[in-house]
């Protein structure tokens, strides 16, 4: 499969972001995103659930399904109905003048669909296509990660989170994750109030811990853990390989700390930091804040990568790598490649998929940064 997201020149711009705490300094100089430690406020939460700036651009019809793998162009055909099927209920939310409310009959079939497949085949694209092309206002659809909805429990609080999404004609949970027992309970309690509400639900997931192998582990596992929704999910299997390598060139070796330093002080909104430092910050800053602690850099430069110490510091690397892939932020380093950045032992244990997602993701945005080291020579 190809996706849209190898010509990211098509995705919108992010839009211009407010005053952060630790901004950094005047155009010209690198911002330190260890500087940084913004306050997120819950309207902005709800605000922003929206496709992030790589996908916003993204259609079904943007989406390239790979002749090989017949089950991609099924996959369009399927959510491109399910889709269309949510817009013949915008009589639903008119207000009823001369009779009592009265709660809307639960549609008959599958309230929700689910995408089963490995990183890298375009799961995220789809969803986002699902997205776009339902029918429905932006402020009745939602799309987030896993974390950014029981950060927004966190930030709203159980209720007012159910009265807010009920309103919504369509949830979209990006990177579903079955590796957390408490919040996977807590947001399968949630989708239950959801769809007893009318809410259509799609989702990805990862695997969990110990399923090591991709495909039918998922889609049996997401079902088991959602517990009582089952009946309202319709796995869809996206086969395939990861398209951000397919095909392509080899990640650039990583620079020197003179070159990392050169750019990022020659490139407009660049940022600039140790890489141990980073980790070490991360540590101090709810990874619900990881976006809004990029916002408005337009390349990310760190001099000494180093394999990450422990799993929890890769954890919150991987939150961090996301969200700079979803803003399409070029990432330029000296010191270890990135497919170094975890131990075996982490690559075989049950966070493996959550890895090689970040590997993958952070290789692609190392080959972007190739282009800020080639204009400056």
């Amino acid at each position: 499969m190809s996706s849209s997201t190898a010509s990211p020149a098509s995705a919108t711009a992010p839009a211009a972001p407010g005053p952060i705490a630790g901004a950094g300094d005047p155009a010209g100089s690198p911002v330190a995103l260890t500087s940084r430690a913004p306050h997120v406020p819950a309207d902005r939460l709800v605000a922003e659930m929206v496709p992030p700036p790589r996908f916003d651009g993204v259609r079904f019809d943007t989406y390239i399904p790979d002749p090989n793998q017949p089950s991609q162009t099924e996959a369009v055909k399927i959510l491109g109905g399910f889709a269309g099927g949510l817009g013949g209920e915008a009589a639903a939310g008119r207000k009823r003048w001369f009779r009592r409310e009265t709660k809307p009959a639960a549609p008959a079939g599958p309230r929700g669909v689910y995408l089963d497949g490995g990183y890298g085949v375009g799961k995220t694209h789809l969803l986002a296509s699902l997205w776009h092309a339902t029918p429905a206002a932006p402020e009745r659809k939602a799309f987030g990660t896993f974390v950014e909805l029981t950060n927004l429990v966190g930030a709203l609080g159980f209720q007012q989170t159910v009265r807010t999404l009920s309103e919504h004609k369509l949830l979209c949970i990006d990177e579903f994750e079955l590796d957390d027992p408490g919040d996977t309970v807590l947001v399968s309690t949630l989708l239950g109030k959801l769809v007893d509400a009318g809410v259509a639900l799609a989702a990805t997931s990862n695997t969990l811990p110990g399923k090591l192998g991709e495909g039918r582990f998922a889609a049996a596992d997401f079902l088991r853990e959602i517990q009582g929704l089952s009946a309202h999910f319709r796995p869809l299997r996206i086969d395939g390989e990861d398209y951000r390598h397919r095909g392509l060139p080899q990640a650039p070796a990583p620079y020197d700390d003179d070159t990392v330093e050169r750019v990022a002080h020659r490139v407009e909104g660049a940022s600039l930091d140790a890489f141990p430092d980073l980790l070490d910050h991360l540590s101090k800053v709810h990874p619900s804040r990881y976006g809004a602690m990029c916002d408005g850099v337009r390349a990310v430069c760190l001099t000494g990568v180093r394999a990450v110490p422990d799993q929890s510091t890769a954890l919150r690397l991987v939150v961090l790598a996301d969200r700079l892939y979803d803003r399409e932020v070029p990432v330029l380093a000296s010191g270890r490649p990135f497919d170094e950045l975890f131990s075996e032992e982490m690559l075989n244990g049950g966070y493996r998929k959550k890895y090689f997602r970040a590997i993958s993701r952070l290789t692609a945005l190392a080959r972007d940064a190739k282009s800020l080291v080639d204009a400056g020579e």
